[in-house]
């Protein structure tokens, strides 16, 4: 009788041992990421470009990530044959982003629910940041008729600059969990709408009266990547997987 009460207190243990690991998350995570970008600047045309991110996280819950984003690549635009004035760029660009994205699952009780369960890791979030421009090319001077002779007129704007950016972020992460049914790897695609606070993107400060310049410089991002939980395991208040 004795073994067998043992043997009972031994197998409850073990179920909730494993209830309680289903619970738990880790509180650092590191990402990979890559995106095509596409600029809204002054210049009509504009050129899809490549953008990377490494992020480093704090997860305040599996469902409310803190990052700190390093970002680079390369926004154009124009066309020295192509835009009404010939103008052109190439900026090789660095970031640095605050952001915390908030997904569905931290609000919403999914629990025996199929649907739910599935939309739960949809998030939204924002943050802010600083973006350094840095123009690797730049047509400076007219290269067709804008009232003045061909060639002597120098668009104004800087080659180099540092400008405020805050990012509009949508996304969804596919969670991978480990022996322990906690998140180890998520699998992310999501779409990211920075806004600059300045006219740095694309080295262009013209003159409204000539050219068309009614709204901050932005660009977009259509984003793929990998972040990797790692950290001691810490308790939530509701099951994971």
């Amino acid at each position: 009788m004795k073994k067998f009460v043992l043997l009972f207190i031994l197998g409850v243990s073990s179920l909730v041992l494993k209830a309680q690991d289903s619970y738990n998350y880790s509180p650092y995570g590191i990402g990979f990421f890559a995106s095509y970008n596409l600029p809204y600047a002054d210049l009509k045309i504009a050129n899809r470009g490549k953008t990377y991110n490494i992020t480093g996280y704090y997860n305040l819950t599996p469902y409310i990530p803190l990052g700190a984003e390093v970002q680079f690549g390369d926004i154009s635009g124009g066309s020295t044959t192509l835009d009404q004035s010939g103008r052109q760029y190439d900026n090789h660009y660095k970031a640095f982003i605050i952001h915390g994205d908030f997904a569905l699952g931290e609000a919403i009780d999914y629990e025996g629910n199929f649907f739910l369960r599935l939309v739960k890791d949809l998030y939204a979030g924002t943050g802010f940041g600083l973006i350094s421009n840095n123009m690797a090319f730049i047509q400076r001077t007219d290269l067709y008729a804008t009232g003045y002779p061909v060639g002597t007129y120098v668009f104004p704007g800087a080659n180099k600059s540092l400008n405020l950016i805050v990012p509009i972020r949508f996304g969804y992460e596919f969670k991978i969990y480990n022996a322990y049914d906690e998140p180890f790897i998520g699998l992310n695609i999501g779409y990211i709408h920075n806004i600059t606070w300045g006219e740095g993107l694309d080295g262009y400060i013209d003159p409204p009266t000539g050219f068309k310049n009614n709204s901050p410089d932005q660009y977009s991002q259509i984003v793929v990547g990998i972040k990797i939980n790692f950290g001691p395991s810490i308790p939530y208040t509701k099951q994971i997987n």
